[in-house]
Formats: C-alpha cells, structure tokens, sequence
C-alpha cells in the first residue's frame, strides 16, 4: 500500500476544502487515490492534522466494542466510524465486526507481538493423588454442580449463551475461584467482563420506546421507521432512522402492505385527451396540478366507490365524493366541490387515466368552463397517474387492511374520517414533516 507523507495528505486536504474543485480532480493534482482523500478530509475534519498522522496503535477490546458499538446506535458507516474514533482505516474496522459476527468478542481480543514468554510457572501443579489435588478436584466438582443447576435455572429465559455463561459466574463469584468457574463454563475472562459491564448497563432507549409505541398505536398502525423517526425530530429528539427501525422490530411494531386498486377502462368511448402531465408531479404552489381516479371498496357483499382530486403541491385531498355505485354523479359532484377552491388566477391541470368518466362530454366541458386543462395517462400505463395510485395504496392498507367494521356504512364513516387525518394529521418526510394541510399554510404565509 503506497505510503504518504502528512504534508502531502495536509496540501491536498487544504486544497479540496479552500478550493472548488472535486474529490476526483484534487486526487488527480496530487497523484494519490479517490478513496484515501476522502479518508483524509473526514480525518481532518473530526481532528484537526492529528488525524492525518499515521497511526500504528494496537486496540484494546474495549476501544473495538466502543466503535463497533457506536456503528450500530447511530447506522453510520465504517468509513465514518474510522474518521470519528481516528482509526487507521475503515478496512480496519469491518475486520473487527467480521470477527464478532463470527467467532464473537473473544475474536477482538488482541494478539501479543513478539516472541512469547519464557518464564515459566511459579505455581506447581499438586501432585497427583495428594490431599491439595483432592482438595482442588472436590472443589471443581463442587463448582461444575453449583454451575451446571444454575445455568438449568436459567435455560428458559431468552438470553444468549454468552450472556447466560457470564451471568452464571459472576452469581457464583462468591463461592468459587473466578478462574475455577471460567474454566467450568469455557469462558474467556475477557468475554466474562465484557458482558457483566452490559449488565448494569441501563437502556438508553428506555424513555424514547414508549413515545415510539405511542406515535405508532395513535396512528393505528399506519406509520412505518421513515414517519415515526420524523415524529420523534418533531419532538425534538434526534435519533437515526436505522435505530428507529431496530427498536420497532424490537417492540414487534409494523405496517401492513398494500394492495391493488380497481380500475374503470372501458375502452374509447369518448374523446381521449393528451398526456400533458407527462408524469411531472412537482408543482410549486396550490391549485397548479391535481390528480384524480376511482378506487373501489367490497365489504359484506357490498361495493364502494371513492373519487378523490389530489393536489400535487402537498399531497392534499381537495375533493372527493362517496357513492355506491361508479356512476357519473360520483365524479361530476366531486369536480363542483373542486371548482369551489378556485379562485379567478388559478388554472391547474387535471389528469386523470383514460377511465370512461373522463371521456365524458359533460366531463370535458365542466373543466373547460371553469378554465382546467383536461390530461390523461396513456392506455394502461399506471406510472403515468402514480401519485393518485399511491395515496390509494396508502388508504387500503391504512384502513381497509388494518381495521375491522362492522358494517359498510361503519366503513364509510372511518374513510371520512381517514381523509381528515390524512390531510390535517398524517406528517410526510418531503413535506418537511408536516401534514399536507400544515405545509399549505405554512407555504402560503411564507409567499
């Protein structure tokens, strides 16, 4: 591996971070390697020029747990450990959590350099048959039967082997030699102080797993990692989103998943209009673009259509209608709701797929008088309406999926209420944590 000098790490580190020039192009000026200068300037970032000496250190078990550790609580790479904790390589790093997946912390244990010891033993063995070795061989019976009830004592619970060996000894601490009972339970001391220092270890997730639990069963289950980590930064607690996902596995806290929705093409019955949308869902302000489909309910033998328009600003319900049966009526009333929002300077899009309603004359019109722009998804290309297809995806396993009715108006009563959580309560991650509702009039005060 090419060895380089600390004023050459230094120039380049200078140059990348006063300069405006890339990674790739500070690497080509001094003749070294993408990687190592990225190392570099995250080194030097963390600890100054100390972070560009070489290092040649031989790490405890500890320092190894500490970084492995710290990995694990905060879902941060070996890259970004190695900079934190000043190691010498990230490479260095996944070796250790190498070893501990597979042989486990003895594995961390470091080698002694150099030649071994030749001392020799001070203690003598007792000879075989005295009363020292009898003494010596009662008291490990002794031990390996105190051991042996204990650890039976204890085989029911849910604990590592480790975790069970170690717990064993250090309750029999008293009563034995410590060597005598690591012997017994083939535990290595360092393994042994390893997991006793755990023991007193106080969760630290102990106040934040209540909230979590809180967040996911007030929203009925609806919320996944993404969403309750955002409700936990709301809350002002800081926390990565791989930590909220451990500790929901841990608290058995998960989504449901989504299902198909029902489609309403009929073939050209009508006039098609073209893809003007063209699958660009950012709008910039309210009112610019709106989405709209039916999705379909079966419950109790009975059906259940919903026609919503979805504004593409913030996600946000703006009309919809409930019928029974896919008629005319379950759109044309869901648009007069929509035509109330407008007002005079507004003119948005409306795309919808090529379902017959839309192909509608009386459909057309009512947007071209109230001064819409009629759009529609190419024949049975469903990504070209994806936003709508979400939100229903998002509404059956939410809702249809996650709850039980007792009827199919019980049912509609829920929808109702699903559609006002969804637009003033349900917080979304590219709304900046907001509802749809919060972000609307958070942008409009902003303008």
């Amino acid at each position: 591996m090419t060895k380089y000098s600390l004023e050459l790490k230094l120039r380049a580190v200078l140059a990348y971070l006063e300069g405006a020039d890339s990674f790739r192009t500070v690497a080509k000026q001094f003749n070294t390697s993408l990687t190592p200068l990225k190392h570099w300037v995250a080194h030097y970032k963390e600890h100054g020029i100390e972070g560009l000496m070489s290092t040649y250190t031989n790490y405890d078990i500890s320092f190894k747990m500490d970084v492995l550790n710290y990995m694990n609580d905060f879902g941060v790479s070996s890259t970004h450990a190695a900079a934190v904790y000043n190691t010498a390589s990230p490479s260095t790093i996944n070796k250790w959590l190498k070893q501990l997946e597979e042989n486990g912390v003895d594995a961390l244990e470091t080698n002694k350099k150099g030649r071994p010891s030749m001392k020799k033993e001070t203690k003598k063995k007792p000879v075989e048959g005295s009363l020292e070795a009898l003494q010596a061989e009662n008291e490990r019976l002794r031990a390996e039967n105190a051991y042996f009830k204990k650890v039976e004592s204890l085989s029911s619970r849910k604990r590592s082997v480790r975790t069970q060996k170690a717990k064993v000894v250090h309750e029999l601490r008293g009563d034995f030699n410590l060597k005598l009972l690591l012997s017994v339970a083939n535990l290595a001391r360092s393994t042994y102080y390893y997991w006793i220092n755990t023991f007193g270890r106080q969760d630290k997730y102990e106040e934040i797993k209540p909230v979590i639990k809180e967040r996911f069963h007030t929203n009925k289950g609806r919320y996944g990692y993404r969403r309750i980590t955002l409700e936990l930064r709301n809350r002002g607690i800081q926390m990565n989103h791989k930590t909220v996902l451990r500790l929901m596995k841990e608290l058995g806290l998960k989504c449901l998943v989504r299902m198909k929705k029902y489609r309403s093409y009929k073939g050209k019955i009508g006039k098609v209009a073209p893809n003007i949308l063209d699958r660009n869902f950012k709008a910039t302000k309210p009112n610019q673009k709106w989405v709209t489909d039916v999705t379909e309910f079966h419950l109790y033998g009975e059906k259940l259509y919903l026609s919503p328009i979805l504004d593409l600003f913030n996600g946000e319900i703006i009309a919809y209608n409930i019928e029974s049966r896919p008629i005319y009526p379950l759109v044309s009333k869901m648009l007069d709701q929509a035509f109330i929002r407008l007002e005079s300077k507004d003119s948005p899009i409306l795309h919808s797929d090529q379902g017959w309603h839309y192909q509608m004359k009386s459909y057309s019109q009512a947007l071209k008088t109230h001064g819409l722009t009629q759009s529609m998804s190419r024949k049975g290309n469903c990504l070209d309406n994806a936003v709508i297809e979400n939100f229903f995806g998002l509404l059956k396993s939410e809702l249809l999926y996650l709850q039980k009715f007792e009827s199919m108006e019980h049912f509609k009563q829920e929808l109702e209420e699903y559609i006002h959580y969804y637009n003033h309560h349900r917080i979304k991650g590219k709304l900046k944590g907001m509802s749809p509702v919060d972000y609307r009039v958070h942008a409009l005060k902003a303008a």
